[in-house]
């Protein structure tokens, strides 16, 4: 198989979802051109809004070339979007579970089979400040690897400004335009050769999402920061301050027992 065709669940979501985003968002879309028009192939892409899952697949769906997204397994579940879910070909995650490495098999299984597997790589709405990319999990980089398939960077812009991250509130009017601009593949050759460990892990998935903070630095018309948000080491800084907060207080003693009389 070359490519994965358009089947009948995609249809019905592209006749529900299509008009509504095209009458509500305006749309700067560029570089489709970079989009294969056969085989199997990864994109990576910056995630920072709740809506951007839905804004991006209509760019993909537009290429010719439908996405098959990594989604939390309870998005699988019984009705009518766990129906759509595995029409879709979605595949699903299981995070903190001993089937975690089955999302990861069936990405491999689908870019085989010659279709698009569609990753966020930070696996989370970014927690920068600015909305920059964060640190990435290692999972786009090891199914690249693995298969020596094509990583389309992908960066996209303006669906914060419709739903900021983490909140629940829309904003629709005046229109806001959705930005996509998609780069040629990822140069991963260097890694081919190698054996797949964590270090090489990282160097490719540092590599991939280099790209894709260059094509937002692109759209944005601005620098983003030397370093990337690393919500771990983020973590670690506030539990040493917790830390070191308990000490003093620990230290210093109760309050009002001063020695002073």
């Amino acid at each position: 198989m070359s490519r994965r065709k358009i089947g009948f669940w995609y249809r019905l979501a592209a006749v529900i979802c299509k008009p509504p985003l095209v009458v509500l968002v305006k749309r700067d879309w560029r570089g489709m051109e970079n989009i294969p028009a056969d085989g199997g192939f990864i994109t990576a892409v910056n995630h920072n809004s709740l809506v951007d899952p839905f804004l991006y697949a209509h760019f993909q769906y537009n290429s010719g070339r439908v996405p098959r997204f990594m989604a939390k397994h309870s998005l699988f579940g019984k009705g009518f979007a766990g129906a759509f879910m595995r029409g879709t070909g979605q595949i699903p995650v299981y995070r903190e579970s001993t089937d975690a490495l089955s999302a990861f098999r069936a990405a491999i299984a689908a870019v085989d089979a010659g279709e698009c597997v569609a990753f966020y790589p930070e696996g989370t709405l970014t927690r920068d400040p600015e909305l920059w990319p964060m640190t990435a999990k290692s999972g786009a980089a090891r199914v690249a690897l693995q298969t020596k398939c094509p990583v389309i960077p992908v960066a996209q812009w303006g669906a914060s400004e419709i739903l900021p991250p983490y909140s629940k509130k829309l904003s629709l009017l005046p229109r806001k335009t959705h930005r996509v601009l998609a780069g040629p593949p990822v140069d991963l050759s260097r890694f081919h050769d190698k054996e797949m460990t964590p270090e090489i892990l990282k160097e490719a998935t540092e590599a991939i999402m280099a790209s894709v903070t260059s094509l937002l630095e692109e759209l944005r018309g601005e620098a983003a920061p030397p370093v990337a948000y690393d919500p771990r080491r983020e973590r670690l800084a506030q539990r040493r301050v917790s830390e070191s907060r308990k000490r003093r207080d620990t230290t210093r003693g109760p309050v009002g027992t001063g020695e002073a009389q």
